[in-house]
């Protein structure tokens, strides 16, 4: 990450951790609409902590029944204490089961759809999303954020409902009791607000820290296992180590300091609670200020204010759940609310393979041009190479016609339509895409090829995709065959076998535009050689694009195109090109030469 960003990073954390209470407002208002669904199990929680809290005013009115009760000669009474025991508590478990099942049941409930909702979006985010974001923290926001937003809804209104009810209910008795002793609990009322306003601001900015912090060691965990080779034959063991060491270390210091600001913040709260509660004990024990009252009076109204604490404690933790949970909240918004890969078109014309780039530029948002004054007619059926060096600009030509990567200037026409007036499916429905690095996935040889949109397709399709690909043998070999599951990424297959699996399911694409990007890269030459011929077959009657830099296997080609620096330099085919002892000729005598020294 270049300084800037970094201190523009910096910088939007420092101000984020000064958001205002309308924008905070917002995003719990937006975190809550997601539980009105369940606004019928809420009910069920709401009666549950009802019953749960009014337990807590009978155990002081119990209290004071039995001291009464032991001061008279009633004996009914007494005898039918012990029943009102178990009544109590009775009830107590039931409230207290149907208000947390339920909760829970919205709790898991909200994650499963927040990470619906996140997974959906990272299917339409356009590919510049993931160039800008590390896999581990992207990971982070779907894997650890999205628990974190339980705190904030979920569990918060659990504690605020349940000890709110409890609190209030409390309070109304105390009241009822003695309201002029009572008011002297709510003058510390200001002192506590004041106490958690200033927490919140530092358990927001230390919660976000936090997240960002667990990113980023999701992300050292993620490239240290997908790079394990290169780790090991570089021995960069003691490196990565050192890595997970540094951010494991910042993500303990985060949280530990937010376990800082939690740990003050409640047992000020609760010094506050004690000092009213001993000023309630000094008053209630001169009768002369609060007037004659009976043994089993005093000792339920001191039992009812003793119980305040308890809940008051819990609203007080709340604070820190909801810092917590905005913070991890606002992050899902955030990536909730990225604008979607550009999807306006309507048309679907029938797809020849027809392409023309006009005056066609590409520059990055950092302000590189990638590529400039592209101008290429590229007929139906047609086999195109594009040659040059690295970083001319060949990927990022094909990635336009994928649109992967959008233009910045010019035309890509398309059978007669701007691309952007294609609908993207459709438009990629026709384009077969191989590329240099191989994605296979976590399944069977037979879903590998058969993926996606070519899941409906026979066996018979599946296996002569194979065999045109020179595949169908070494699967056959495999411990399964084609129900043999490959494993991550299939490491297990070499890289030739993994590239011939990928060619074998472009070939079932059938599309009428195959894209190549050094599709024989990772062969032998043997396996070269069928494939090139495989190749060769499956280009007839299609438009196909090599990107190659072994120029011996695009000699063939229609017409090659060479370019440098975003430009191109030369068009022509093989033989014109070498004859023109120009850009392609140095490039070929150059390989030449070096095979010869191979």
């Amino acid at each position: 990450m270049s300084r800037e960003l970094k201190n523009q990073a910096k910088a939007d954390l420092k101000n984020y951790g000064k958001s205002d209470f309308r924008t905070d407002l917002q995003v719990y208002f937006r975190l809550l609409s997601y539980l009105k669904a369940y606004w019928k199990v809420g009910l069920l929680v709401l009666l549950g902590f009802a019953i749960n809290a009014a337990t807590e005013v009978s155990i002081a009115q119990l209290i004071k029944y039995i001291i009464d009760a032991i001061n008279t000669a009633d004996q009914s009474a007494k005898n039918l204490f012990p029943a009102l025991v178990i009544l109590l508590f009775f009830c107590r478990g039931l409230g207290s089961f149907l208000g947390s099942y339920f909760s829970a049941v919205i709790s898991r409930n909200l994650v499963f759809t927040l990470r619906q909702q996140i997974f959906d979006k990272l299917l339409k985010l356009p590919t510049q999303y993931y160039l800008n974001n590390s896999s581990g923290h992207v990971t982070a926001k779907i894997i650890y954020n999205v628990e974190q937003v339980t705190a904030a809804s979920t569990e918060s209104l659990k504690s605020i409902v349940r000890d709110g009810l409890t609190v209030i209910l409390l309070l109304g008795y105390l009241f009822y009791m003695n309201w002029r002793l009572s008011l002297t609990i709510l003058v510390i009322a200001p002192l506590i607000a004041l106490v958690i306003r200033k927490a919140a601001k530092r358990m927001r900015k230390l919660s976000t820290q936090l997240q960002n912090s667990m990113g980023d060691v999701s992300h050292v965990v993620q490239e240290a296992v997908a790079g394990y080779s290169v780790v090991k034959s570089f021995g960069g063991q003691a490196y990565e180590k050192k890595r997970f060491l540094q951010y494991s270390k910042e993500n303990l210091k985060k949280g530990l300091k937010l376990v800082v600001v939690v740990s003050i913040n409640t047992p000020l709260v609760q010094l506050f609670m004690a000092i009213a509660m001993s000023a309630v004990i000094w008053i209630s024990l001169r009768p002369q200020i609060i007037g004659d009252t009976s043994a089993g009076e005093f000792v339920a109204y001191i039992t009812a204010a003793g119980l305040l604490s308890r809940p008051v404690k819990a609203l007080t933790d709340v604070n820190e759940k909801i810092q917590r949970g905005l913070a991890a909240a606002k992050s899902i918004f955030d990536l909730l609310d990225q604008p979607e890969e550009p999807n306006l078109g309507q048309f679907k014309p029938p797809m020849t393979g027809q392409i023309q780039f006009k005056q066609l530029g590409v520059t990055y948002p950092d302000g590189t041009q990638a590529l400039r004054n592209i101008d290429l007619q590229i007929e139906s059926g047609e086999t195109i190479a594009l040659v040059g060096r690295s970083g001319a600009g060949k990927s990022t030509l094909v990635n336009t016609i994928m649109r992967y990567q959008n233009h910045t200037e010019g035309q890509i026409i398309m059978d007669g339509h701007e691309i952007e007036d294609i609908e993207l499916d459709y438009l990629r429905h026709h384009i077969a895409m191989v590329n240099q690095q191989v994605i296979l996935f976590d399944r069977t040889v037979r879903e590998n090829i058969a993926y996606g949109e070519l899941v409906d397709a026979t066996e018979e399709q599946i296996i002569a995709a194979a065999k045109a690909a020179y595949a169908h043998d070494f699967i056959m070999e495999l411990p399964k065959g084609y129900d043999t599951n490959l494993g991550a990424n299939g490491l297990n297959l070499s890289g030739g076998q993994r590239q011939r699996l990928a060619i074998a399911r472009a070939m079932l694409k059938n599309a009428p535009i195959l894209i190549l990007d050094e599709a024989t890269s990772a062969l032998d030459n043997q396996s070269e050689h069928y494939i090139q011929q495989a190749l060769e077959q499956a280009m007839q009657g299609r438009t196909t694009i090599v990107i190659a830099h072994r120029l011996s296997t695009i000699e063939n080609a229609d017409r090659i195109v060479v370019m440098d620096h975003g430009q191109i330099l030369e068009v022509g085919n093989h033989q014109t090109l070498l004859d023109k002892q120009g850009e392609y000729a140095k490039l070929y005598q150059r390989q030449f030469h070096l095979d010869d020294v191979n």
